[in-house]
């Protein structure tokens, strides 16, 4: 029976991988279709599209599932447009939370997206009740390796126009104005630096820290939000340590 429950687990465990993966596949899939609608095929002169694709590529979706989808979308009038919507609201405890969606149909994904704000012990907002809190950004994420020296490439993007650069023991993070995204990402690229996530982002201006049940309901909020097919991102000013981590039992 161990080695049955132990296969058991490992199936289950691969089943979870692949409904995760599926749901990345779709969200983004949905990001290109929509990219393109709004402005062309060529990523070249579509800043979006370039971004959308920059995304799926490092997610490992298959080229052939991209083209198709860049195929579809630039067909015939009448297939299926997609409505970009921003929700925003407060989590348990008060964090800002704001919501990005792609959807077919608005009246349920707000319904979806309310649902999972109230279940969790938050409250969706008015249009403008959090955006203030939050400014666009870019965001470049490389991995941590050996051959990465921290000190040359923090110097490295600082030169080529980064306005901030972090790390930690996993990856460095660097932050640039999105006018000057494309620039930075593209000049760290030619120095052979790889990233793992390259977006324009919402970032908070502050960040706060909640109680442990406020923390742990605040996770499983973010993470319903985030399972839902037609939410693209979700943003907030959320912040928790690695002992609080630690303590929750979500």
């Amino acid at each position: 029976m161990a080695g049955h429950s132990k296969w058991h687990n490992i199936k289950r465990r691969k089943e979870s991988q692949d409904a995760k993966r599926a749901k990345i596949f779709t969200k983004l899939s949905k990001e290109i279709f929509a990219a393109v609608r709004e402005g062309g095929d060529d990523p070249n002169t579509n800043l979006r599209l370039r971004m959308a694709l920059t995304k799926a590529r490092a997610e490992n979706i298959p080229s052939d599932n991209i083209e198709r989808t860049v195929k579809k979308a630039s067909g015939e009038a009448g297939a299926v447009d997609y409505d970009e919507i921003t929700y925003e609201g407060y989590g348990p405890g008060g964090a800002a939370v704001m919501v990005k969606a792609l959807t077919e149909n608005k009246n349920r994904t707000a319904a979806d997206v309310r649902h999972a704000f109230s279940k969790h012990g938050g409250n969706m907002g008015e249009n403008g009740c959090v955006a203030f809190m939050f400014n666009r950004v870019g965001q470049l994420i490389a991995d941590r390796t050996d051959e990465i020296d921290e000190e040359e490439f923090m110097l490295e993007a600082i030169e080529s126009g980064a306005e901030d650069f972090q790390s930690d023991e996993h990856s460095f993070h660097i932050q640039t104005n999105p006018d000057d995204f494309e620039d930075v990402k593209k000049a760290l690229e030619n120095k052979n630096y790889e990233f793992s996530k390259a977006e324009i982002i919402l970032f908070p201006d502050t960040n706060t820290t909640l109680k442990d049940e406020h923390a742990e309901k605040m996770i499983k909020m973010i993470d319903a939000l985030e399972d839902n097919d037609d939410v693209q991102s979700v943003y907030h000013n959320f912040e928790v340590n690695e002992e609080q981590l630690a303590r929750l039992s979500y």
